[in-house]
């Protein structure tokens, strides 16, 4: 979801203008048709799977949460806003990114991304990581009146909660701004880091100028456990633009806080751009009646922008598919 643009393969550069898609590989799902970037999903109680995307217009007004709901997974319907009112300490601004929603100690618990006030009149303030809760999953939110945490530039973004079937610790995933992916341990509400606890850096960048490496930049943590391995999904390097450039990517480990060993085929890739997609990512992974799903965005290539004056690669659509399981490690299915 960063706005820094860097290099794109010359071939991915020439399809993404005038590339017809395909039709959709066997198991694909476009979910929605419309600008929905960074998908988080939770499934609640009744079976209802609820997705939380960064901010988009619907119907000509600015959500700033945007939210779906699904019973099955195939019929989509759009909420609204689940965050209708603005935080007190970002209430001018208008960056709100990348959310995540967990149900934690008996109520619904959002993590996202915001640019502070304060970043308005001083350039060395960043995005901040926000938590904000509700009572049910559709919300409204309301946000806990001050910041998780703020730093320079857009390194604190894409919060991920995960909790530990192993050790029951409540653990946010976070990471971007050309670091590393880190983690670092919650209070019980999940509302504050723990007394005591740090940040512990996971994925780092790999600084090379190699077309085929998505890890010049490295985000979208999502964590799921599968028989004794914690596996970290991220995504990396340039999402959106005219230099789109963005794939899935995982990394496994024994424990939730690492080391993680990063997919050794590929660069880690099991998701990239193909015929008619341009820059998939930032997903979301599900389990449904035996079958693992992953849920993430990319842009139709037929269709790059939801209004004429917008960027190219800027309609980052959501999109279904589904994983199986290889020697020990996912890969996107037929």
């Amino acid at each position: 979801m960063i706005r820094f643009w860097l290099a794109l393969a010359p071939l991915l550069l020439a399809g993404c203008a005038a590339v017809t898609p395909d039709p959709a590989p066997l198991g694909r799902t476009v979910a929605i048709d419309a600008d929905f970037p960074d998908p988080a999903a939770i499934r609640a109680a009744d079976g209802t799977t609820y997705v939380y995307a960064t901010q988009g217009m619907i119907e000509g007004r600015m959500a700033n949460i945007q939210l779906a709901r699904s019973p099955d997974l195939a019929r989509w319907e759009r909420v609204g806003d689940a965050l209708p009112v603005k935080p007190s300490w970002a209430s001018q601004t208008q960056d709100f990114w990348a959310p995540h929603v967990a149900r934690v100690a008996g109520r619904y618990v959002l993590y996202y991304s915001a640019k502070p006030d304060a970043a308005l009149t001083d350039p060395d303030r960043g995005l901040c990581l926000a938590v904000a809760t509700a009572d049910k999953p559709e919300g409204p939110f309301t946000d806990k009146g001050e910041p998780l945490l703020c730093g320079p530039g857009f390194v604190n973004i894409d919060p991920m909660f995960f909790e530990d079937p192993a050790s029951g610790k409540r653990l946010l995933y976070w990471g971007s701004g050309f670091g590393p992916i880190k983690v670092q341990e919650l209070s019980e509400d999940g509302l504050s880091f723990a007394p005591g606890s740090a940040p512990v850096d996971l994925v780092p960048p790999v600084a090379t100028e190699d077309p085929a490496n998505y890890r010049r930049l490295v985000e979208g943590a999502w964590v799921t456990y599968r028989e004794g391995w914690y596996y970290l999904f991220f995504s990396g390097d340039n999402c959106c633009g005219p230099k789109a450039h963005y794939a899935v990517m995982v990394a496994r480990s024994r424990s939730a806080t690492g080391p993680f060993a990063v997919k050794p085929e590929n660069g880690g890739v099991i998701l990239a751009a193909s015929r008619g997609w341009v820059a998939p990512g930032h997903n979301a992974v599900l389990e449904k009646d035996g079958e693992t799903l992953i849920l993430h965005h990319a842009v139709d290539a037929a269709n790059p922008r939801s209004r004429p004056e917008d960027e190219v690669n800027t309609r980052r659509v959501m999109l279904v598919d589904r994983l199986v399981w290889k020697d020990g490690w996912p890969a996107i299915a037929d």
